[in-house]
């Protein structure tokens, strides 16, 4: 480990990885570091992806993939099941991955690119001057390091300390937060080819519960619940209950627990001499906690940023914009339309969320885009129509938002 570098990217996830190589192959001189000693563990993630979006960066290698899936299933609190096909159940569905593996091989990836990788290397800080982040305190095996670089990645997930050292807000209210506990269980019969997902108030409160499938009788049994949820309810006793009465013979061999952002996009993720990604600039998807292929692809657009930042000598916050811009042109009006969509969602009573099950049995979803996909929803029960103009209200308001920033 060098004391300088162009570019330094704190965390080694999807979204730190994928901008060292990025950047590394754009002939940057890159440091990625990992304060953990293994790359990908624990995992904190159900490991659901859209394969047709991960191909675009990634040649798929069955090391990391444990199984594929052709679509899902969700289900109402009383049972009812809409099956939706790979195409528009998101970008969470496609490839189960082995995200041990998976993590590992894109830190390859950009080892392989250039980039020099540390792990059990720890960011305690960021070196300022002149308003401007000029690099990074680290510790490694209990010494302590200052590693100057021009520019500086916060890829250190949701819990990111470097973009409020560099004066970024990311403060997350228990609502912004989803609450995770999930077992890997074996010996349990499950539809291999199918993610099911579960809701409802007293099943998830403000969340959902989900299956995915990962080969032989195994599968990622999970559950999500909005922070401020848990006071009253502990994520893992709701999931004891579901696992209790839908897998009873079924055994666990792992246990983790986590945090999700489900807040929508913060007001900033650049600064002098500094970008964010992935969970640290809080670009997972409100509705369901997914971010893989987000970070991937933000990573991607950091990297490139950041070559073309340091071959003009300016890594000003205003240079950097070009990373904002583009991520928000499309993500970033993607995970604000979800938010809006979630809010409504979330004031349903089981009953509605039932009714809304029901009114989509025996309808084939194979070509319905979400705004098709909410008429469906909705127009079983004229109740709710209500809601069904206030999303459509709210998405049309982010869609003209849009329009004018790309216009000015």
């Amino acid at each position: 480990m060098k004391d300088r570098y162009d570019v330094v990217v704190v965390g080694a996830g999807p979204a730190g990885s994928m901008t060292a190589k990025t950047a590394a192959n754009a002939g940057l001189d890159v440091l990625l570091i990992e304060k953990r000693q293994q790359i990908g563990d624990p995992v904190r993630c159900a490991e659901g992806v859209n394969k047709t979006y991960l191909k675009e960066y990634i040649k798929p290698d069955p090391a990391w993939i444990s199984a594929e899936v052709k679509g899902s299933k969700i289900y109402a609190p009383d049972g009812a099941m809409v099956e939706m096909s790979e195409e528009i159940s998101g970008a969470e569905v496609g490839y189960v991955l082995e995200r041990k593996v998976f993590d590992r091989a894109l830190a390859r990836d950009a080892a392989l690119a250039g980039a020099e990788v540390m792990v059990k290397t720890r960011a305690t800080g960021l070196l300022m001057e002149d308003g401007f982040v000029k690099g990074i305190k680290a510790e490694h095996m209990d010494e302590k390091y200052n590693i100057r670089a021009d520019i500086v990645v916060g890829a250190d997930g949701v819990e990111s300390k470097v973009g409020r050292w560099a004066g970024i807000d990311t403060t997350l209210k228990p609502k912004d937060i989803s609450t995770c506990a999930q077992y890997l269980m074996t010996d349990i019969d499950i539809d291999a080819d199918f993610c099911e997902f579960y809701v409802g108030h007293k099943i998830a409160p403000l969340g959902y519960i989900w299956v995915f499938p990962k080969g032989n009788n195994m599968a990622n049994v999970g559950i999500g619940i909005t922070g401020h949820m848990s006071g009253e309810l502990r994520a893992k006793d709701l999931l004891d209950d579901f696992v209790q009465k839908r897998y009873p013979d079924g055994k666990v061999i792992e246990f983790i627990v986590g945090g999700v952002p489900v807040c929508g996009t913060i007001e900033r993720t650049v600064a002098n001499g500094l970008m964010l990604v992935g969970d640290a600039a809080r670009q997972s998807d409100p509705v369901t906690g997914g971010g893989i292929f987000n970070s991937i692809w933000a990573g991607d657009i950091a990297g490139k940023v950041a070559a073309n930042a340091i071959k003009h000598s300016d890594v000003s916050a205003e240079f950097l914009q070009e990373y904002e811009t583009k991520w928000r042109a499309g993500l970033g009006r993607d995970l604000d339309m979800s938010l809006v969509v979630k809010k409504r969602f979330t004031r349903l009573t089981d009953d509605e969320l039932n009714t809304l099950g029901h009114s989509l049995e025996g309808i084939d979803l194979g070509d319905t885009t979400l705004i098709g996909l909410l008429w469906a929803l909705f127009k079983a029960n004229k109740k709710l129509l209500w809601d069904l103009r206030g999303i459509f209200k709210g998405i049309k308001e982010i869609e003209m938002e849009a329009s004018v920033e790309v216009n000015s």
